[in-house]
């Protein structure tokens, strides 16, 4: 008889990946895969570690930033008890850190819950110095600021198409890994920028729409799984699986067998003992017989 596993009072898994880990595939020079869930069923993220890949940015549902932000709680233990492994980068709504210390308490709870780091879009240099001086690991982002924060950049728009403007990218991305963010994504920049910068820090640069390898690539799910016509896709996004159009024609099959007699056939169910069958039938007419004349 195999033996039963021990009780383990650990209360993360041995298998997780951590953002040590992320650094040392950096060092290595193993590229780092990303997916940008945003408000997405914990199911997909438990794909994602299904998949192998390494990291996941998410944001939870809700129809404002408050209830956004109060949801992420929840979603974050949702979404760990189905993906025990993967790399959680959770997106912190702009006003949980509106100042230092509302920072550091939110992102303590959402880590607690759950999460391996916080995403702050456009943090201060003052708060993040305050988060990591607190042991907040942020993985932050650089380049266009996705959002509403993309107003200050004319719109989502490409950034440091000038000597000047890329060196302003790159001085931002400095100064918050020599603050303690430890990772960032890059956005929006050159294939040759987005090298470059990722070249000259110490810590993980993954790409988003920046064309270049950096220290690796994140796709949002939209984009990767075909949720919206190719032909309004926009340049930097890949599709591999039409998931929408897949799922129309799953439901459609489903409907036309349901109504055709074809599911459920014999082999989805199973049959009782006839001997049995019989008893049971006879007793229900016996016991029952004006239900349903």
């Amino acid at each position: 008889m195999a033996k039963a596993a021990e009780p383990s009072a650990m209360p993360m898994s041995q298998q997780r990946v951590t953002n040590v880990h992320l650094q040392r595939m950096k060092d290595k020079g193993e590229l780092i895969s990303m997916v940008g869930t945003a408000a997405c069923d914990a199911l997909w993220v438990a794909a994602c570690e299904r998949a192998g890949v390494n990291l996941v940015r998410y944001t939870a549902p809700g129809e404002s930033s408050a209830q956004r932000a109060e949801d992420m709680k929840w979603h974050t233990r949702n979404i760990r008890k189905l993906a025990p492994n993967i790399n959680l980068n959770a997106v912190m709504q702009s006003s949980t850190y509106a100042d230092k210390y509302s920072a550091v308490r939110y992102a303590s709870e959402l880590l607690t819950e759950g999460a391996d780091s916080v995403m702050a879009m456009g943090v201060t240099n003052d708060t993040l110095k305050y988060m990591t001086e607190n042991w907040v690991p942020v993985f932050g982002h650089v380049g266009c600021l996705s959002g509403w924060h993309s107003m200050w950049h004319g719109g989502y728009a490409r950034v440091g198409k000038t000597a000047a403007d890329a060196m302003q990218v790159f001085r931002g991305a400095y100064e918050y890994q020599e603050l303690g963010m430890i990772g960032m994504t890059i956005e929006m920049t050159s294939r040759e920028v987005t090298d470059l910068i990722a070249k000259k820090l110490r810590v993980p640069v993954i790409q988003v729409a920046a064309g270049g390898a950096a220290d690796g690539s994140e796709l949002v799910i939209f984009d990767l799984l075909g949720f919206q016509p190719v032909s309004t896709m926009p340049k930097h996004a890949k599709y591999y699986r039409s998931y929408f159009e897949d799922g129309i024609k799953a439901f459609a099959e489903f409907d036309a067998d349901v109504k055709g007699k074809v599911y459920p056939a014999e082999a989805h169910g199973w049959g009782m003992d006839e001997k049995e069958l019989d008893a049971f039938a006879n007793e229900l007419e016996k016991k029952y017989p004006d239900v349903k004349k």
